[in-house]
């Protein structure tokens, strides 16, 4: 690891003063290698939604650390496998559908839903070959909200127990009562730390989404909300003048029902939960300079009524648009060799990211030093 990245970091404490990590940290190829290592593949991914395969036999598909991935349902419930064949590594199914077994389309080795090898042509009774070494890996899988979360290498701590604490902040928002009403995959030329940071602070909000954001949720009105070892929020309060989302459930406090509530489950998972409506990306990096992320809107069951969840959806769309021109800018800008990392804003606008730099400290250089 770079000597520059490690220096800085080293330096992050709670009573130290924010500062942004140098623009190596956001483009070094070392980095990169330490935070799949210690942070992506030991912990929770988001992979989708539990309502985006609703019936037995749906599944979707998605390639997360260049590792095929399928989801399917199956009567035990949701399952994450391998999406490789076992026989000679063809991925078994692209896109999204329902099926009552996985049929590989190079030599028709056949799966369950489950991952077992049911059929392989002219070898099921050859001598030696057991069907039930074939069958296809699986991953730990949970739901947290709706949403469903993997861990790749098998070693994380269950989901529920880390968010305890961020529970009650989000727990009468019901988000597990939504429905999807836009999922889609896009890959950015940004370093998945600076997209993770922007999603997660207030401080561009008045500046950058000045027709879009700012009307809703100015920047003046962003409060720090509490955080853990894994996550980090903020509240971003509705202007007084706002009305577009006063629908909220029943269990729902007055302020609550007034403003967003972002939240961070790291290394990855950002979410904007608003009262009728939630804003939600899984961002996994594709290299130092390039992040794929798997974005989506969720609605209450009432806003798909006359086209209102089909709004929050193109709004989503058009502030997502304004935050990917300004990330390619700044990405190219870190390139500069006069580029620094500057003081960050006061807490209620950039204090999760320094509640992130000591998430970071904890997994890359103290894990690194105790391994």
């Amino acid at each position: 690891m770079t000597r520059l990245w490690r220096d800085a970091l080293s330096t992050v404490s709670p009573g130290a003063r924010p500062v942004a990590m140098p623009p190596t940290f956001y483009r070094d190829p070392s980095v990169l290698e330490a935070e799949i290592e210690r942070l992506f593949l030991p912990g929770w991914i988001c992979l989708c939604r539990a309502d985006e395969i609703p019936e037995t036999g749906d599944f979707l598909t998605r390639e997360v650390l260049d590792e095929p991935l399928v989801v399917t349902r199956s009567k035990q419930g949701i399952r994450v496998l391998s999406n490789v064949c076992r026989h000679r590594g063809s991925r078994l199914v692209h896109g999204s559908g329902s099926v009552k077994r996985l049929l590989c389309p190079y030599h028709a080795w056949t799966y369950d839903l489950e991952g077992r090898l049911v059929r392989a042509p002219l070898l099921d009774d050859q001598p030696g070959f057991e069907k039930t070494s074939c069958a296809l890996p699986s991953f730990p899988v949970t739901e947290w909200m709706g949403w469903v979360f993997v861990n790749l290498d098998g070693t994380a701590e269950p989901l529920a127990p880390l968010l305890t604490d961020l529970d009650p902040l989000v727990r009468n928002h019901h988000a597990e009562e939504m429905r999807t009403a836009h999922a889609e995959t896009e890959t950015w030329e940004v370093n998945w730390k600076g997209l993770a940071e922007n999603f997660m602070e207030g401080y561009h909000l008045s500046q950058v989404h000045l027709k879009t954001l700012h009307p809703m949720t100015p920047t003046k009105l962003c409060r720090k909300g509490p955080h853990g070892p894994d996550f980090t929020t903020y509240k971003a309060h509705y202007d007084p003048g706002f009305r577009g989302r006063t629908e909220a459930h029943a269990d729902m406090t007055e302020e609550e029902r007034a403003l967003s509530m972002m939240v961070w489950i790291y290394p990855g998972f950002v979410a904007a939960i608003s009262p009728n409506s939630a804003v939600y990306m899984s961002l996994t990096p594709e290299g130092p300079e390039c992040v794929q992320t798997r974005w989506g809107v969720i609605a209450r069951e009432t806003t798909f009524e006359g086209g209102e969840a089909d709004a929050r959806a193109a709004f989503a769309t058009a502030f997502n648009a304004e935050d990917k021109a300004r990330l390619i800018d700044m990405q190219k800008g870190l390139r500069s060799r006069f580029a620094t990392g500057g003081p960050l804003a006061p807490a209620d606008y950039e204090g999760t990211i320094w509640d992130f730099y000591q998430y970071l400290k904890h997994r890359l250089l103290s894990q690194a030093a105790s391994g």
